[in-house]
């Protein structure tokens, strides 16, 4: 190739697309700057209001990865490129992978809304999902919990969203309710003493609301008492195990009798 041949190759191809490929590149560029800055600046915004900072992250990415998009758009457009057709084919692009995607994007909608409204957090002792434990982790598409056995349990946003939670660290105080049951032959003023005097001398039991302790029901073979009392969250299961122990110790004492079932049986000889 001669000089001439090359002169007209730069007249015939170079040239005419030297600008539009320079101007698409600063287009590029600065629409880059411009992104970051709008990014820095909305992160700025986002992170005084009390959101999470998982769904913080998350926005700033969402909103970041949008603009770009616009800007290799935008740049594109000189270049002679059909930007009608590229939105419509990443609009029809979108819809398909949303369809493949819907309980994904279940799992993210019900993430957001667990993130954004706080229903549990952290540390929680929940039940959600037919599983029951302490929340360690709450992602965009799942919650992480601990079972009181030390098991990890994975759970997808949307079955905890769209059922019922239970929330048993959202209030202070615990009610503890238990079901003490004696034989009908025994003294049951005498036994609804003792069951006060159980609470009474517990420490952790609070004072305020009253403990309630009263006859529940008249089964077939027992008089069943209900022991209702008060204290705080962190307390109730070391309350309800150690009320348990002192009812069987001091009901032996005190001998009042615990029905259990039993079955007699009778041999008919022939």
């Amino acid at each position: 190739m001669n000089d001439f041949d090359l002169i007209q190759l730069l007249q015939t191809f170079v040239m005419p697309w030297a600008p539009k490929v320079l101007q698409a590149i600063l287009i590029f560029v600065l629409g880059r700057i411009v992104v970051k800055i709008v990014v820095r600046i909305s992160d700025t915004l986002i992170r005084r209001t009390p959101l999470d900072n998982i769904l913080i992250r998350f926005a700033t990415s969402l909103i970041s990865s949008l603009l770009m998009l616009i800007v290799i758009i935008a740049a594109l457009n000189p270049l002679g490129v059909d930007t009608t057709s590229l939105i419509a084919l990443i609009g029809a692009a979108g819809l398909a992978v949303g369809l493949a995607m819907q309980d994904s994007l279940k799992n993210f909608a019900s993430g957001v809304m667990l993130i954004t409204f706080r229903p549990f957090k952290e540390g929680d002792f929940v039940e959600v999902g037919g599983s029951t434990g302490i929340i360690e982790q709450i992602n965009i598409m799942s919650t992480v919990m601990r079972s009181g056995d030390n098991k990890e349990i994975i759970i997808p946003n949307s079955a905890i969203y769209g059922n019922t939670m239970t929330n048993f660290s959202a209030r202070p105080t615990r009610r503890v309710d238990m079901v003490f049951g004696i034989g009908y032959e025994s003294d049951l003023k005498k036994a609804k003493e003792v069951l006060i005097d159980i609470v009474k001398q517990d420490p952790r039991v609070l004072a305020e609301p009253e403990p309630v302790i009263v006859v529940g029901a008249l089964n077939d073979s027992s008089v069943d008492i209900l022991v209702r009392p008060w204290v705080n969250n962190a307390d109730y299961w070391g309350v309800y195990w150690a009320i348990h122990e002192a009812v069987k110790l001091r009901f032996d004492q005190e001998g009042i009798s615990i029905p259990f079932p039993q079955m007699d049986v009778h041999l008919k000889q022939q």
